[in-house]
């Protein structure tokens, strides 16, 4: 059954303990400041899956 449309969730998600990397948001940005040909710096932020959870937000089982 899908907990999505229902509202319910895992209780025994509380008991995992959140990824170190991406502090349990499940996902991580990186920012970046290129220079283009203009001499303008242009800021860029990156959003990606954390590579340590897998975008769970939990930290992996050891």
């Amino acid at each position: 059954m899908s907990t999505e449309k229902t509202g319910m969730f895992d209780a025994a998600a509380l008991q995992k303990m959140p990824c170190p990397d991406c502090k349990g948001k499940g996902e991580i940005h990186i920012e970046s400041e290129n220079i283009n040909e203009n001499f303008e710096v242009e800021k860029q932020v990156v959003i990606t899956e954390c590579p340590r959870c897998g975008g769970t937000g939990f930290a992996p089982a050891a």
